[in-house]
């Protein structure tokens, strides 16, 4: 299975195009729209800012066959920005409507910790979560490095993790998987969680990790 990793100008693409490299998957890394619609699972990682990200992707002509792609709810996911984005609004630096994928907003984390939260924090599944977490056991520490997170009104929490308060750190709607931190800087069961997606996304078409 192809996986295209779509680079909007944002982000750390290199190290996600590696990450699955190194389970073995082929990648396609493009800045092109029309990849969007023939993809076979789609990444989209990201850094930085909310408005910015939508900008990009408004500004590369990539916002229609995003949405119809997620509409389709084929594999997607979604890595820190690229999570957040999946939300229907933002109140990073003002206010920015998202893609709407998921009903709820992007906050800032509370009063009282140290932003952006960065570094090595653990993380929680759900019952939500067992897919993407499979084989990955229970409070396992991922690498961070974000100011705001996600609260869905939906029922879409993956997992939880405690940072002054507890907050989402990863979202599930059908195939459409979304993660805060970073499975590409968070070695083995970053990796692991990679797999968890290519299996998913795969179906049974013989992929193997």
């Amino acid at each position: 299975m192809l996986v295209t990793v779509l680079d909007y100008g944002l982000g750390n693409i290199t190290s996600v195009e590696r990450a699955f490299q190194k389970i073995n998957a082929q990648v396609l890394r493009t800045s092109k729209a029309e990849d969007i619609e023939s993809a076979e699972a789609l990444v989209l990682p990201g850094v930085g800012a909310f408005g910015r990200a939508m900008e990009n992707l408004s500004q590369r002509e990539m916002l229609t066959p995003l949405k119809g792609y997620l509409g389709s709810n084929r594999p997607y996911l979604g890595i820190c920005l690229g999570m957040q984005v999946l939300l229907s609004q933002s109140r990073e630096h003002g206010y920015f409507k998202g893609l709407g994928i998921i009903e709820g907003s992007v906050e800032k984390l509370p009063e009282g910790v140290k932003v952006p939260h960065m570094g090595w924090n653990q993380v929680e599944p759900t019952g939500k979560g067992k897919d993407m977490f499979s084989d990955i056991p229970e409070n396992t520490y991922f690498y961070f490095n974000h100011s705001y997170h996600v609260v869905p009104e939906e029922d879409t929490a993956a997992s939880l993790t405690g940072y002054g308060e507890q907050f989402v750190s990863a979202v599930t709607k059908g195939k459409i998987w979304g993660v805060q931190f970073h499975p590409e800087k968070s070695s083995c069961s970053g990796l692991k969680l990679l797999r968890n997606f290519m299996l998913m996304a795969s179906e049974g078409k013989g992929y193997a990790c």
